[in-house]
């Protein structure tokens, strides 16, 4: 008998290094990683970066399901941030890679340490342009919105498809 999947959406971003390079390699981490398959991922899109003055971000999104509960997908996101050179120096600062762990299934959590819908991305569009392109009917279970509704509701401008 085979584990319940969860289905999860993370958002990914880089802004240093070669983020193209960094943004395909850890979405092929995270397929050779046990208990998690890649159902769907987004195209990157080029955003402006919040926080000090930094180069501008590479951002996608991407849906999973899982084999593990959300402590344990926090951890795996965030040895691979390690791995790929993250260092946590400055708040909003440059980063080689950030994996934001979005929605677990229709999950509420309010943990010290993780919450589920993560806090910010209701407001942000570098996440919800990407995760409308491949989940725009999956409900936030806050608001019992959909994606492709909360996204009617931020400013898009800064947010740049790349072409592969």
């Amino acid at each position: 008998m085979s584990k319940k999947l969860a289905r999860s959406a993370i958002a990914l971003g880089s802004n240093m290094g070669d983020p193209h390079k960094i943004l395909a390699a850890s979405l092929e981490t995270l397929t050779q990683t046990p208990g998690i398959i890649l159902e769907a991922k987004s195209s990157y899109y080029r955003t402006k970066a919040i926080g000090p003055p930094q180069p501008d971000y590479l951002n996608a999104c991407a849906i999973l399901q899982v084999e593990m509960p959300p402590q344990t997908l926090l951890a795996t996101l965030l040895t691979i941030e390690q791995n790929f050179g993250r260092v946590r120096r400055e708040y909003w600062g440059p980063r080689t890679l950030d994996l934001d762990l979005l929605l677990y299934d229709d999950l509420i959590l309010n943990e010290p340490n993780l919450q589920i819908p993560h806090p910010g991305m209701y407001q942000r569009a570098f996440v919800l342009v990407p995760l409308a392109e491949i989940a725009p009917d999956w409900r936030e279970p806050l608001s019992g919105q959909t994606i492709e509704n909360l996204l009617q509701n931020v400013d898009r401008s800064d947010v740049h498809l790349v072409s592969d």
